[in-house]
């Protein structure tokens, strides 16, 4: 599945919502499921800076792709993390690059997340893009 199928396929699974409630509670859901994050890497290097909560993400490169690892200490941050993870772990640098994160939009993300969670949102793509770019 590629990226922008992996957007795609989000937006499906949240039309099945009627209410904001219900689609934070599925973000939530989501965070639960993240794989462990080892102590090790919760320091400075990999912290995001600017987002409310703490997050920290690493990433490894092996045969050409681009795998994060993150996490956070608050629930729908850890949920958020899924969602990128979801989209951009596991991908070339240059579809990495190529797919615009247009299901800010489609989900409603863009209009439902607080400031400052957009803010730790767009932070944490900066990362990602930045991998991305670093890696050619």
């Amino acid at each position: 599945m590629s990226a922008e199928e992996a957007q795609q396929e989000l937006v499906e699974e949240f039309e099945m919502f009627d209410n904001w409630m219900d689609r934070y509670q599925y973000i939530i859901d989501m965070g639960k499921q993240l794989p462990a994050f080892p102590e090790a890497w919760k320091v400075e290097e990999y912290k995001i800076q600017g987002c409310q909560s703490n997050v920290w993400m690493n990433h490894e490169e092996q045969d050409g792709r681009l795998t994060f690892y993150a996490t956070s200490d608050a629930a729908i941050v850890s949920g958020l993390i899924a969602v990128l993870l979801r989209i951009y772990s596991e991908r070339s640098a240059d579809e990495i690059r190529a797919a615009e994160p247009h299901f800010l939009a489609d989900l409603g993300l863009d209009k439902h997340l607080s400031p400052t969670r957009s803010n730790g949102l767009n932070a944490m793509l900066q990362r990602i893009f930045r991998v991305a770019d670093a890696a050619g």
